[in-house]
């Protein structure tokens, strides 16, 4: 990396305002179904016990719904639930013609499988894009809903007008929800794709080295800061996908919101960077909204195939 290189005058990619754009986009198309006489879309959230970052996650959630006028269901459980109990649930949701989509919030407690859940929830109402029939469509560039966090990703730069198209893109991750699958969609033959596409992870040898050879750095390893100066060159558009809870006295709350990505040192090397929070975060909720709109107007699977 060459240190006496000036840095870029990075700007903020505001995640909350497009996601507001997306959202408000969606209310007027829920306003029109109303108009209309039709069913407004119906999400409904499972939510087993008590982690802070899925209370406010989900409370997020249920707001988002009601901003943009859709009918939502908070159905919440004791971490003691037993997964038989829980997959009944999963079942009773898939049979319900009143739900449209609906998620089952993670992390689950140690007793539960999540991949068991995640493959019981029927394809056409998994607005969070994990199910294995999902994903294999996505990946064979069929009709999907994608996974919320990763699609938003690819909107949030569409929207933001950030060039992807022959650009090296180096994901930091490799998890089934974010960083496997935002890899396959930056590759993809698309608008905002057309990556080359570095995926690394934990035995990754010679990390620095790699992203400092990226256009495109994307964060989603879940370790605070992970990311410094000494990673990324400059000019480079970096997106924070990390929010993890570290411990803050100062903090009314406790504790405070940090990213994967060192902000202070990174965002003065960057062109464009993802605040967190405030970035990719509102994005998700906001591809979560636009799933569910499509799963209840039947685009990816139509009702009859129900």
């Amino acid at each position: 990396m060459n240190i006496d290189a000036p840095p870029a005058t990075h700007r903020l990619i505001d995640g909350k305002q497009t996601a507001e754009d997306i959202k408000a986009e969606i209310a007027a198309e829920v306003a029109t179904l109303k108009a209309a006489g039709a069913k407004v879309p119906h999400l409904a959230a499972i939510l087993v016990g008590h982690d802070g970052g899925s209370e406010t996650y989900v409370r997020n959630k249920v707001l988002a719904c009601e901003r943009v006028g859709f009918a939502s269901t908070l159905l919440r459980y004791e971490d003691d639930i037993s997964e038989a109990a829980l997959l009944a649930k999963v079942d009773e949701l898939n049979r319900d013609p009143e739900i449209d989509g609906f998620i089952v919030q993670l992390p689950l407690p140690a007793h539960i499988n999540p991949d068991k859940v995640i493959e019981a929830i029927r394809p056409e109402k998994d607005v969070d894009g994990f199910h294995p029939m999902n994903i294999g469509r996505m990946v064979a560039g069929l009709p999907a809903l994608l996974p919320a966090t990763p699609s938003g990703i690819v909107e949030l730069l569409r929207r933001q007008g950030i060039k992807t198209s022959g650009k090296h893109a180096v994901v930091i991750g490799r998890s089934n929800i974010v960083g496997t699958p935002v890899s396959i969609l930056l590759a993809k033959n698309l608008d905002t794709a057309n990556c080359t596409v570095t995926l690394c992870h934990s035995r990754t040898q010679n990390l620095a080295e790699i992203c400092r050879t990226a256009d495109i750095v994307v964060a989603a390893i879940g370790r605070p800061e992970f990311v410094t100066a000494a990673m990324v060159r400059p000019g480079a558009v970096v997106i924070d996908v990390g929010t993890t809870r570290v411990a803050d006295a100062t903090k009314k709350s406790g504790y405070t919101l940090k990213g994967d990505v060192n902000f202070a040192e990174v965002a003065p090397l960057a062109s464009a960077i993802t605040p967190v929070p405030g970035g990719v975060g509102p994005m998700t909720i906001a591809m979560l909204l636009l799933n569910t709109l499509r799963a209840a107007k039947g685009e990816i699977y139509p009702h009859s195939a129900a």
